[in-house]
């Protein structure tokens, strides 16, 4: 944060319009640009094995180049606050693209789908998403239900933060912090502690729970006392990216905010379970 300029990927499906429209009302709320993006894959991805002469390609790539200008150029054309958008035609690997504009243009958040589809799409994170939430500086704002809402539909009312207390705890406190202070929203701390319970049949203490949940809420209360921060904490036990998510969802947040790249802490690296928490949350997830 602040949020000036929001970067939104674009390959024309209902998916990315639902994107622009988060990234709209972010704008408006905000007061930040809009850069759109759509990335063209260069002409041996697409033409592979096929014999094709110099010449042959070249008009492939003119006529696909050309559609693609139109259908960015149309794309959103009459929404107010896309309608003035910059909207940049590239040719590369679309993620390689996607972080070295957010680079170039010093933007504060990517706003994309996940792309997962039909009936396994809360279990698929498409290539290009995962790659740039694992390239990109800034903060990605993602998840699987961008629906197409109009601006008017998205709600920044409620926002959580789910912390491990690992070394991106901070960084993902202040960020979700600035941001429902600027959309006037309640911030709300989640932290998901290991199943105590054991296996079947094994001893448990249930005095343990209490304890450690007192001991998480001493720690995140000095971490809070640190940064000058007041906010409700949700916690509870279980395999941490359902347990965000259940709390999340129990707590009716709009945003969930988690920190990314963190080696340590209950959630571990990104790809162990911040991609599971992506795909199984009910609101879109900003990893900071």
């Amino acid at each position: 944060m602040p949020l000036k300029h929001v970067v939104v990927p674009v390959d024309f499906s209902e998916k990315s319009e639902g994107a622009a429209r988060y990234a709209e009302a972010l704008c408006k709320r905000f007061g930040c640009s809009i850069s759109l993006l759509h990335v063209l894959a260069p002409p041996h991805y697409e033409v592979g094995a096929m014999e094709v002469g110099g010449s042959v390609l070249d008009e492939l790539y003119r006529n696909r180049t050309g559609q693609a200008r139109l259908d960015l150029d149309a794309f959103l054309a009459s929404e107010i606050g896309i309608a003035s958008a910059e909207r940049l035609l590239v040719e590369g690997d679309p993620a390689t693209q996607i972080v070295k504009l957010a680079h170039e243009r010093g933007a504060g958040l990517i706003v994309m789908p996940t792309h997962g589809y039909g009936t396994f799409r809360r279990f698929i994170l498409g290539s290009v998403t995962a790659k740039v939430l694992h390239d990109a500086d800034c903060p990605v704002w993602t998840g699987v239900h961008l629906e197409a809402h109009s601006p008017e539909e998205v709600r920044f009312e409620r926002v959580a933060v789910a912390i491990d207390l690992g070394p991106q705890s901070e960084r993902a406190l202040m960020w979700g912090k600035r941001f429902a202070d600027s959309a006037g929203a309640q911030l709300t701390v989640l932290h998901a502690t290991p199943n105590l319970e054991g296996r079947a049949g094994d001893y448990f203490d249930p005095d343990w729970r209490r304890h450690v949940e007192a001991s998480v809420r001493d720690e995140v209360g000095a971490l809070l006392a640190r940064l000058e921060m007041t906010a409700p904490l949700m916690v509870d036990s279980g395999e941490p990216s359902e347990t965000v998510c259940d709390l999340a969802r129990e707590g009716n947040a709009d945003v969930l905010v988690i920190g990314r790249g963190s080696a340590a802490g209950v959630f571990g690296r990104l790809r162990a379970n911040a991609y599971s928490i992506i795909r199984q949350s009910h609101c879109p997830v900003v990893s900071v």
